[in-house]
């Protein structure tokens, strides 16, 4: 999720990240890659058919009453280096009514 103002000034950046935890059952290390997963602890994946709301907050700079606010849903591949984009939302949010 990124926030920017009206002239394009970035205010706010936060990113997520939804996998199924997992362990080896060797140590309490949280490990991520399906080669190497032997036991769910818990699963915090996106379900398909399924919606998920999520709540970002940021605070906004004096004097600005609105944002731009992008939402990207990415899918990673294998690797933090290969990702691809599943779905983008960009919405202005505001405090006037």
């Amino acid at each position: 999720m990124t926030a920017k103002t009206a002239d394009g000034k970035e205010i706010g950046k936060q990113s997520r990240h939804y996998h199924p935890q997992a362990t080896n059952e060797k140590s309490s290390k949280m490990l991520y890659g399906a080669q190497v997963k032997t036991a769910y602890l818990r699963d915090t994946s996106i379900q398909p058919y399924r919606t998920k709301e999520e709540t970002f907050e940021f605070v906004l700079p004096e004097g600005v009453r609105s944002a731009e606010v992008t939402v990207n849903l990415f899918y990673e591949i294998s690797s933090p280096a290969l990702i691809a984009e599943i779905h983008k939302v960009t919405r202005t949010v505001t405090l006037d009514r």
